[in-house]
């Protein structure tokens, strides 16, 4: 029971804790008390007027902060959103049709299984060109294996459920049963993949752009820690230019994690009949 109570009050706070930063990224304008355009005086020490201070070139940290948690979810949320899509894809045909057509699919996710992601992720965003778009689908299309294989073996077992068979037996075509009698049965599997999958794309994105290999005209939360380590932020110990988006992204990271690690704790095992 103390277990039960304990994950239902980190779920809360989680989910509490991601509600705000949605709001940063669906609402910034209302949030944030300058716009990216507007500038004043650089490197301005946390103030009455700038609360974080301002940037080299003279633009509010906090702003930039806010406006900066609509690139980061977008990136993470669109990323698991992809990876999660197809892996529900290759795992439901893989363990729906099993035979020959199985194994192929289950090689083609081992091997993308054991492909270096992050060297493979750099490489692919230093040679095509900069853009949250091409960052998506990079994320996406190198981070859908596990769920693949989650939903494929959720897909054996409910594959054989009496009411599945009937189905099939009563000549219903695939994509129906699939749809109608498996995908509700393994969603339990799914959620959490989904939130861990966005969890890593999040760090994943905030190291890229870190980097410098991510959208150069759009800010986020891991451009903010580059634009401070390259443009003097380090140096002149300016703790509230990094230090604030590093934790945005730790704290988000966590809440997304949590929100994960609590669907996975409470997923219902029971076999639903549509």
């Amino acid at each position: 029971m103390r277990v039960t109570n304990a994950l239902k009050s980190t779920n809360r706070g989680a989910m509490a804790l991601l509600a705000v930063f949605l709001c940063m990224a669906v609402f910034p304008s209302l949030i944030a008390p300058y716009s990216p355009s507007e500038r004043s005086m650089p490197y301005q020490a946390p103030g009455p007027e700038h609360i974080l201070g301002t940037t080299n070139m003279g633009n509010d940290i906090l702003s930039e902060l806010i406006y900066g948690a609509r690139i980061s979810l977008l990136v993470g949320f669109a990323s698991a959103l992809l990876a999660t899509g197809i892996g529900l894809a290759v795992g439901l045909t893989a363990g729906y049709f099993r035979g020959a057509l199985d194994e192929v699919l289950m090689a083609f996710t081992d091997v993308v299984l054991i492909i270096p992601k992050i060297p493979l992720i750099i490489i692919l965003a230093a040679f095509l060109r900069p853009g949250v778009g091409i960052l998506i689908l990079v994320l996406g299309a190198l981070s859908w294996e596990s769920i693949a294989r989650v939903v494929r073996s959720k897909t054996l077992q409910v594959r054989e459920t009496g009411f599945v068979m009937s189905a099939r037996c009563m000549g219903f075509p695939p994509l129906r049963i699939m749809a109608s009698d498996i995908v509700p049965n393994i969603v339990h599997v799914v959620l959490p993949k989904f939130m861990l999958a966005t969890a890593a794309a999040m760090i994943s994105e905030a190291s890229l752009s870190f980097l410098g290999l991510g959208d150069p005209s759009m800010e986020s939360w891991g451009a903010m820690v580059s634009s401070a380590f390259t443009k003097g932020g380090f140096i002149r110990e300016m703790w509230w230019w990094y230090l604030p988006p590093g934790i945005c992204i730790t704290l988000c990271v966590l809440s997304v994690a949590a929100i994960g690690f609590a669907f996975e704790a409470g997923e219902d095992t029971t076999v639903k009949v549509e």
